[in-house]
């Protein structure tokens, strides 16, 4: 079975199986004060700042959770788009651990304006209602879009003009980095994003998130809602090694760009196939297409995938550090064959 359904599906890049055989060497001080850990704070200072506040997690949905839960209150409000990973596939964590609520946007490919964000300002000093004080965006987005540093400060500028927070859940920010081929903190850190959750897993890593303040003053007390929110790990090195090795001489671009380069020759093949419909303007490392259902059983035999929309019957494809371009071939001749 060939993998296109999604990152996580994809195992661990060689070199950071290497780190972690390398790690595993010796007793080392636990729950982060240990070298390995010391190397990866080391790394993410290099490419933001000296600055900033990084502290490893375990997964994405306890590195957003926790990001916003260090900016906000239970009464406060976080805005987003619908298909955010926050608001459709972290089964209600964030209201649940932050007992806030979330006010979605309805956006097509999940990026948000200051104009989309504006008349939600009109809660602020309601007693009644939840009070807006944070703006949530994914880069990439869950549809494949990718902001530009403009669009990002727009937001980080509107955010703190009305007294609010930008939040970046950044689990495919190696694809965005490299689709927009600028340095990483220019659509952070200086775009004005306060908290990001940069994703490891969907870019060839074992495991590990990290959660980046870029003003160390949010991050007062983190260390102990990290700990009491089950995220602090014991043996942290072994996430901790992932992250320096991944950071260390670019190999986390180096993925990110064969994984959005496989995307790219993806769409540009299926564009030419009859029965297949490219629905996005393909930038990270996603593709949508449509694609009747039946066409979808018999493409399923040979490939991993998932069905999007199943009112529209939208598919979504995601190619990974370790796609071929062999796989994508596979796929385009298949459906050349079956999608008729």
């Amino acid at each position: 079975m060939i993998n296109f359904a999604s990152d996580n599906y994809s195992g661990v890049h060689p070199r950071v199986m290497q780190a972690l055989a390398a790690a595993n060497t010796g007793c080392v001080s636990s729950y982060g004060d240990d070298p390995y850990t010391a190397t990866a704070d080391a790394a993410f200072k290099k490419i933001f700042g000296d600055d900033i506040a990084s502290y490893i997690m375990i997964n994405g949905t306890g590195a957003n959770v926790l990001g916003l839960s260090s900016i906000m209150k239970p009464y406060h409000a976080v805005i987003c788009s619908t298909i955010a990973h926050i608001n459709v596939d972290e089964t209600g964590a964030p209201e649940n651990v932050l007992g806030s609520k979330l006010l979605t946007v309805d956006s097509k490919d999940g990026k948000l304006t200051p104009e989309d964000v504006e008349p939600f300002l009109l809660a602020k000093g309601v007693v009644h209602h939840s009070q807006p004080k944070v703006i949530s965006i994914t880069q990439s987005t869950e549809y494949g879009a990718v902001y530009t540093p403009q669009e990002v400060k727009a937001l980080g500028d509107f955010a703190h003009e009305n007294g609010m927070y930008l939040h970046m859940d950044g689990a495919r920010i190696a694809n965005a980095t490299a689709a927009l081929g600028v340095d990483v903190a220019s659509f952070t850190r200086d775009a004005g994003v306060d908290v990001l959750s940069f994703g490891g897993t969907k870019n060839g890593m074992m495991f590990g998130e990290a959660v980046v303040f870029f003003d160390s003053k949010l991050s007062e007390g983190f260390e102990y809602l990290r700990k009491q929110n089950l995220q602090l790990l014991s043996k942290m090195r072994f996430a901790s090694c992932q992250f320096a090795e991944l950071l260390r001489d670019g190999l986390w671009l180096e993925m990110a760009s064969h994984s959005n380069a496989m995307a790219k020759r993806l769409a540009e093949g299926l564009a030419g196939v009859s029965g297949v419909t490219v629905c996005n303007k393909v930038e990270a490392n996603e593709v949508f297409v449509l694609m009747q259902p039946e066409h979808q059983d018999e493409m399923h035999k040979q490939f991993a995938f998932y069905e999007w929309d199943e009112l529209t019957h939208e598919v979504r494809l995601v190619c990974s550090f370790d796609t071929t371009e062999q796989d994508v071939d596979s796929f385009i001749a298949a459906a050349r064959t079956i999608c008729r």
